[in-house]
């Protein structure tokens, strides 16, 4: 599910899981093992693999499988997004194709975020499933994006074109797709600096508002956003949107 390559000291992390890389318990556990094994790399690259770096929530195991699904899921997604944004070491994604929802969540943990040039969208459309963001991940959403596009971004929840994202910062290069693995890598070297200790310094100041945020949002609301999450209502709207989708297709 996570391809796993040392590259001169750079970790490459590449997630291939089915045709989407949908995201589900199996998936956040085979990133939290590589993210342990990349702990001590000199940096790191996350991308995808085919069309898609990822397509998000895999929203038919939330259908078909108990409420209590989310129970061990909903924390398991928030905990990757989490360790990505704060992995000590610079983490660059290179974004090969659609990111969508969770998908660009877990882009926007990084520290640089490259997308090929070409038809994948990435944004965070959550609101048309009908699902809230978690704490983490607005907290995360809100910190790598300037404040003028922020409300943009999240509430008027659509997907973006590459050269959209980058006029809203949520990316930072779009690159010809056939460049985007050397490039990501020459980025992440670019950011590697002596033994690496000052950057995790300085990095976990600078994410350290955010992530105090998070702490006190996730008490403030964590538990009711997780019930939302469970509800009959919120099944209903997912419902809704995958008989949409597969209506179009």
């Amino acid at each position: 599910m996570v391809r796993y390559d040392l590259q001169d000291g750079i970790a490459l992390l590449r997630l291939d899981h089915g045709k989407a890389n949908t995201i589900d318990p199996e998936l956040c556990g085979q990133i939290a093992e590589a993210l342990d094994r990349a702990y001590k790399a000199r940096a790191v690259v996350l991308t995808g693999s085919g069309a898609f770096f990822s397509a998000g929530v895999d929203l038919f195991r939330i259908m078909n499988e108990a409420p209590d699904f989310i129970d061990d899921f909903l924390p398991a997604m928030n905990g990757i997004f989490e360790r990505i944004f704060t992995h000590p070491a610079p983490v660059v994604a290179a974004i090969n194709g659609h990111a969508i929802a969770g998908g660009c969540l877990l882009a926007a943990g990084a520290d640089r975020r490259l997308m090929a040039d070409g038809p994948g969208r990435i944004g965070t459309p959550e609101l048309r499933l009908g699902v809230p963001f978690p704490p983490g991940a607005l907290e995360i959403m809100r910190s790598i994006t300037a404040s003028q596009h922020f409300r943009t971004i999240v509430l008027g929840a659509d997907t973006h074109l590459p050269a959209q994202a980058l006029a809203l910062g949520l990316v930072d290069e779009v690159v010809p797709p056939d460049t985007l693995s050397e490039r990501s890598l020459a980025l992440a070297e670019s950011m590697i600096f002596g033994d690496g200790s000052a950057f995790a310094t300085v990095k976990h100041e600078v994410r350290r508002p955010a992530i105090d945020a998070i702490r006190h949002r996730e008490k403030e609301v964590g538990a009711t956003i997780h019930a939302m999450w469970k509800s009959e209502g919120t099944r209903a709207s997912i419902r809704a949107y995958l008989d949409r989708t597969l209506a179009k297709s």
